[in-house]
């Protein structure tokens, strides 16, 4: 029986990102529909956690773990883009929603290429699906949250459309991205993840609730200063 567990708690974040559809499609629930993902963050975690735990992990696990994923970091999420665009666009530039369709198509492509990836073991090459549903979601909660920061930042259909396809992008490219799990306590390792709590933190006063908004964004800027200092 306890190798099904993880598999049935897997299954719990394909339904949470199913219902997110549901809700932000039929009802135009937003908010409800980004409370579902994160639920659905939660049961993603605990998953590959109480396989670990239980000593079950399994290629199927693997595989219905990417086909959850896709549901609640790719197709979910893409609709909260599609919506958010849709919202800010004028009459003549509605088609710029279409560009949420990046979001599960490279998700998709993503997971199906993370599974065959043996580099990703302690870190990520291309962002993670989960971050990119992550910042869709911090959009919602900070349209609600802090509307003044979303409506300067924000509130355009051409930076959504453009937020769309460039994190959708970066899901397939080859740019390494720090995992938030520390590699013990020191510095060496945890730098850019050290760097990007300390931002987190600074930003927090700064902007209050409108840090939601920017915790993915500055995820990948760090990552991106990280490989070129990196390369230099």
């Amino acid at each position: 029986m306890k190798k099904h567990i993880p598999n049935i708690i897997t299954c719990l974040n394909v339904t949470s990102g199913a219902i997110a559809i549901v809700v932000a499609t039929m009802y135009d629930n937003l908010f409800a529909a980004s409370m579902l993902i994160l639920l659905g963050m939660i049961f993603d975690f605990f998953d590959g956690l109480t396989a670990r735990v239980l000593g079950v992990k399994s290629e199927l696990g693997k595989e219905l773990d990417s086909l959850a994923d896709v549901c609640s970091f790719g197709v979910a999420p893409a609709i909260l883009a599609y919506k958010l665009i849709l919202e800010n666009a004028t009459p003549s530039m509605e088609w710029l929603a279409l560009s949420a369709v990046a979001i599960p198509a490279l998700s998709a492509y993503r997971l199906a290429k993370f599974n065959l990836d043996t580099r990703q073991t302690v870190s990520f090459i291309g962002m993670p699906t989960p971050a990119n549903a992550l910042f869709w979601v911090g959009l919602v909660l900070g349209k609600q949250w802090a509307p003044e920061i979303y409506n300067a930042v924000f509130a355009n259909s051409v930076v959504l459309a453009i937020f769309a396809v460039g994190f959708a992008i970066a899901l397939i490219s080859e740019l390494p991205m720090f995992s938030l799990k520390l590699q013990g306590f020191g510095w060496s390792g945890n730098e850019l993840l050290y760097i990007f709590l300390v931002a987190v933190l600074v930003l927090m006063p700064i902007v209050g609730a409108g840090t939601v908004m920017l915790i993915v964004p500055s995820y990948f800027i760090i990552c991106l200063l990280g490989k070129i200092i990196v390369r230099k």
